[in-house]
C-alpha cells in the first residue's frame, strides 16, 4: 500500500430535485481544497446525482466500494458524513468494508478521528442525519396527502388518455389518447387476445404515453387502471422496501386515499367490470393449464424412470 499512501478519491452526492447540480461541484471543490492542504493526490471523483442517502444502492457509491477492494486509493474524502450515508446501519457496514480495505475516511466538515469522543460525536451526527431524512420524508408525504385529497396529479407521467392542467394540477382528458384506451377495452371485450391487440395497435402506429410501441405490460396496466372509471387512488403501493430497494407491494387498504369521481371518466363502469371479469377468467384458465401441464410432465418423467429401472433390473438378473 505504500505507493498509494498519498492517493485519495472524493465521493459526492445530492439527493433530489431540491438540490442542484452545483452542490456536487461545491462538495468537490471543498474536498479538493482539503486534499491540497494535506498534500493528497486526488485520482478519482465518484458522484451520485439525485440519489438518496438512505439507500446504499447507488451506482457510483458501489463503484467506489469495489475500487477500494482493489487497493486503488488510500483516502476517501467526503464533504460531510451525511453525503456518505444517512442510514446508520449502511454507514457502519460500508465504513467497516472501507477500513478493512485499508482506506482512511476523511470528512472535511466534521474532521473526526478515532478517539472515543469522535466516535460518540459521529454517532450523534449520523442519528441527526437519519432523523432529518425521515422527518423530510414525513413532511413531504403530508403535503402529498393533502394534494391527493384535492385529486391532483402528483408525480410521474399521467396514464394514457389523460394530461393535467399546469395551473390546477388536475387531470384532464386527452381525447386522441382516450380513443385509443376505449379501443383497447372494446377489442378486448370482443375477444381479442393480447397478441392480436398488440399487433393491431403497433401496426396502426399507435403509441404508449411514453411514445413507445405497446407491450403486454402496458396493455395490462391500461385494462386494470381504475382511473379510467373516475376513481382517484393515492398511496396504493409502496415502491421500496425498508432498506431502500425497489420492490412494489400493495399497502394496507386503510392507508389508501380513494376518491370516487375524482377524475373525469373515460370508460363506463359496466365496461370496466366486464373486462376485469374476463381478465380474472383468463388468469384462472392459464393457471389451470399450467397445473395440468406440470402434472403431465411429472407423469411422463415418472414413466421414463420406471422404464429405465425395469431395464436395469433385467440386465442384473442372471
Amino acid at each position: 500500500m505504500n505507493s498509494f499512501d498519498g492517493t485519495a478519491v472524493i465521493y459526492a452526492r445530492f439527493s433530489s430535485h431540491n438540490q442542484r447540480e452545483e452542490s456536487i461541484k461545491a462538495q468537490e471543490r471543498a474536498c479538493r481544497e482539503y486534499a491540497q492542504r494535506k498534500g493528497l493526490q486526488v485520482i478519482e471523483v465518484y458522484a451520485d446525482r439525485a440519489k438518496s442517502g438512505t439507500s446504499a444502492e447507488r451506482e457510483e457509491f458501489q463503484r467506489m466500494i469495489k475500487d477500494s477492494g482493489e487497493k486503488k486509493f488510500r483516502y476517501l474524502i467526503i464533504h460531510k458524513l451525511d453525503r456518505f450515508s444517512r442510514d446508520k446501519y449502511d454507514s457502519v457496514i460500508y465504513k467497516r468494508k472501507l477500513r478493512a480495505n485499508g482506506v482512511i475516511i476523511i470528512s472535511v466538515v466534521e474532521q473526526l478521528d478515532d478517539s472515543p469522543e469522535s466516535i460518540m460525536l459521529e454517532s450523534v451526527i449520523k442519528g441527526m442525519a437519519q432523523y432529518y431524512s425521515k422527518n423530510i420524508a414525513r413532511e413531504v408525504m403530508k403535503g402529498l396527502r393533502e394534494s391527493a385529497y384535492d385529486c391532483k396529479h402528483l408525480e410521474g407521467i399521467p396514464p394514457l388518455g389523460y394530461d393535467f392542467d399546469p395551473e390546477t394540477q388536475k387531470y384532464v382528458i386527452n381525447e386522441a389518447e382516450a380513443n385509443i384506451v376505449r379501443l383497447i377495452f372494446e377489442k378486448y371485450l370482443d375477444g381479442w387476445g393480447y397478441k392480436r391487440l398488440l399487433d393491431y395497435l403497433n401496426n396502426m402506429g399507435y403509441k404508449s404515453k411514453r411514445g413507445r410501441c405497446f407491450r403486454k405490460n402496458s396493455l395490462s396496466s391500461i385494462l386494470t387502471n381504475e382511473k379510467y372509471i373516475d376513481r382517484y387512488i393515492f398511496n396504493k403501493r409502496q415502491e421500496k422496501t425498508i432498506d431502500g430497494k425497489r420492490n412494489p407491494t400493495l399497502r394496507p387498504k386503510e392507508e389508501w386515499i380513494v376518491i370516487e369521481g375524482g377524475i373525469p371518466a373515460i370508460i363506463e363502469q359496466s365496461t370496466f367490470d366486464a373486462v376485469q371479469e374476463k381478465l380474472s377468467k383468463n388468469k384462472r384458465k392459464s393457471g389451470t393449464f399450467k397445473a395440468k401441464e406440470t402434472y403431465l410432465e411429472c407423469v411422463i418423467w415418472a414413466d421414463i424412470l420406471r422404464r429405465v429401472w425395469r431395464g436395469n433390473a433385467r440386465k442384473q438378473t442372471p
